[in-house]
C-alpha cells in the first residue's frame, strides 16, 4: 500500500495544485466549453509570484501573498486599464505579477497564471492526444478531479469522479496496477 501511495504522490501533488482553480464552487452551470489555451511568456523585470488573497475592483488593487510560512508577506499592487491579464487575478489562484513603480505606488503591468510544474516522471497530454486515447483502445484510467456536482453536469466519456477534496478517501477507486496509465483533468489550466 505504501509503495502504491509513493507512486501516486506525483499525481496527488498535481491534484493539490488543482485546488485553487478547479475545486472552487461556482454559481455557473458547467457546459461543454472549449478551454482557452494559456501560454506562458517569459516575464521580465520585477515580479511577485504568489497567491491572490484579495481583489478590489472599486479600489483597483490586488493583494498577493508572496513567500512561505513565517516569511510570507501580503503585497498590495494597483491595476489600471493598461494592466494585461487582469482576468487571472482571481482569489485563491497562483499568479505571476510583473510590476513597475510609479511614484510611491506599485502598478501591475501584467498578470499571468502561475501554472503547476509537473513532477519528474509525469507528463502532459494534449486535448488531441486525449481524444485519440478515448476514441481508441488504449488502456488507461481517466479521472475527473473537479467537484462532484461539476462531474454530474457533464464529463469526458469514461471518466471517473475523484474530486480533489475527496482524493485521499477515494484512492481505492484507482487501479491497483502501478504501471497503468492515469490521466487527470480539471476545469482550469495546469
Amino acid at each position: 500500500m505504501q509503495k502504491m501511495i509513493s507512486r501516486m504522490l506525483p499525481f496527488l501533488v498535481i491534484a493539490a495544485f488543482f485546488l485553487s482553480g478547479c475545486a472552487q464552487e461556482s454559481g455557473k452551470t458547467a457546459s461543454a466549453v472549449k478551454p482557452a489555451a494559456v501560454t506562458q511568456k517569459k516575464v521580465t523585470g520585477p515580479v511577485y509570484k504568489g497567491r491572490v488573497v484579495g481583489k478590489s475592483n472599486k479600489a483597483k488593487t490586488i493583494s498577493i501573498e508572496v513567500g512561505k510560512g513565517s516569511k510570507a508577506k501580503t503585497m498590495m499592487v494597483k491595476f489600471d486599464e493598461n494592466t494585461d491579464g487582469i482576468e487571472h487575478a482571481t482569489k485563491g489562484h497562483g499568479v505571476i505579477v510583473s510590476y513597475e513603480k510609479q511614484g510611491k505606488d506599485i502598478y501591475a503591468k501584467s498578470i499571468k497564471p502561475k501554472l503547476a510544474k509537473m513532477p519528474k516522471g509525469v507528463s502532459t497530454v494534449t486535448t488531441a492526444e486525449l481524444t485519440v486515447m478515448i476514441d481508441g483502445s488504449e488502456d488507461f484510467v481517466l479521472v475527473d478531479s473537479r467537484p462532484a456536482h461539476r462531474y454530474g453536469t457533464g464529463h469526458l466519456p469514461g471518466a471517473i469522479s475523484i474530486p480533489v477534496c475527496e482524493m485521499q478517501e477515494l484512492l481505492g477507486l484507482l487501479p491497483k496496477d502501478p504501471n497503468r496509465k492515469l490521466v487527470f483533468y480539471c476545469g482550469g489550466p495546469t
